[in-house]
Order: structure tokens, then sequence, then C-alpha cells
């Protein structure tokens, strides 16, 4: 596991504190892991409605995926 130094402004640094004294997360550390963690999953999300969209608009190939990437540049 690695060690990263991030500066952070006083609201966040406020919040980081407040979320270790109720409770939330047993340190600093941990509340960075659970908002990185939970940024991920939020990611992903975005990313999976952002296709279904796409499926949506009708931009999506189908077909022979080898004839397919011929017809990529």
């Amino acid at each position: 596991m690695s060690t990263l130094s991030v500066p952070l402004p006083n609201a966040l640094e406020a919040f980081i504190d407040e979320m270790v004294r109720r409770g939330v997360a047993a340190n600093k550390a941990e509340v960075v892991r659970q908002a990185l963690v939970r940024f991920a999953e939020d990611q992903a999300v975005e990313s999976v409605l952002r296709s279904e969209q796409e499926v949506r608009d009708g931009k999506i190939m189908r077909g022979d995926l080898r004839k397919i990437a011929k017809r990529l540049p």
C-alpha cells in the first residue's frame, strides 16, 4: 500500500475530521478510501448510463467484429 500526500482545502479537511468524529470511518485515511471507492462506483455507473444512452441514440455497431474493425480508420 502506498501513501499519497494531497493538499486539501480547509472545508474538505473539516469534513473528513467530522466523518471520523461521527464514527463514519476509523481515521482520515479510511474516509478518503471510502470516498475514492464511491467515486469509482459512480464513474462505473456513469459509464453504463452513457452506454445506454448511446444505444438509445443508435450509436452502436452490430455485426461481425472483424468486418467492423476493417471499416474503422
